[in-house]
């Protein structure tokens, strides 16, 4: 039986997306392939991390013990893990689920939309920024899939990062296919400048996005 590297479980709300505010149940992975400049959840990177070893089965009874209608599958970054298929799909067979994949934008989401059912789970991509040093390996093939259930994030700490977010979403037309949010690193830049820069810009589809849960706890706190 597949096991998964779950070094985070929890219920809290969920601090940015769509269900933005609603409950959810967290479950983060461990190990990532990118290493971005401002990661936030930098203890989630190295594969070695352990946490518990997880079952299909013991997540979904997770998720069920929290009475949460929201479930988001993180990291690290979620669509390496072994088996993660397997999993998107056991999730995804319980309707009143919304499953929300939150994936770094380097792996190809294009391949799990052949997987089925999958009617309630949305992606939301993020495209890294210059800012992050990680935008060499975005792959630009998932906007050709992305759907107006899905989201694609820039997160954001200078005007060159916000320059290049604006082109990205022109280029690819991405306001028309799903949501956008800009999300600043409010350590390196204020969201006001944001503000002014879409005012500016006209980007009417284009949506600013606080990150809740660093409003209500301490940035560092873990687990929630």
């Amino acid at each position: 039986m597949a096991k998964y590297n779950v070094i985070e479980k929890f219920l809290s709300i969920d601090g940015e997306g769509p269900t933005a505010g609603e409950l959810a149940a967290f479950i983060r992975f461990g190990g990532c392939n990118l290493a971005c400049a401002w990661c936030d959840t930098a203890y989630s990177i190295d594969r070695s991390v352990m946490g518990e070893q997880l079952s299909k089965e013991e997540i979904y009874s997770f998720v069920k013990e929290t009475g949460a209608r929201n479930v988001t599958v993180t990291g690290g970054e979620p669509l390496i893990q072994e088996g993660i298929e397997d999993l998107i799909c056991h999730l995804a067979e319980e309707k009143e689920l919304m499953v929300h994949i939150e994936t770094n934008g380097s792996v190809p989401i294009y391949g799990f939309r052949r997987l089925t059912p999958l009617a309630n789970v949305s992606f939301i991509v993020d495209y890294k920024l210059p800012g992050s040093g990680m935008e060499g390996s975005m792959d630009l093939g998932n906007f050709e899939l992305i759907s107006s259930k899905d989201v694609c994030k820039f997160v954001i700490g200078s005007r060159e990062d916000m320059e290049k977010a604006r082109e990205i979403i022109a280029r690819y037309g991405l306001e028309k296919k799903c949501l956008v949010y800009l999300s600043p690193i409010t350590t390196m830049i204020e969201p006001v400048e944001i503000v002014e820069f879409m005012k500016k810009n006209r980007m009417n589809r284009v949506r600013l996005q606080l990150q809740l849960h660093k409003l209500i706890w301490s940035p560092d706190t873990k687990g929630v």
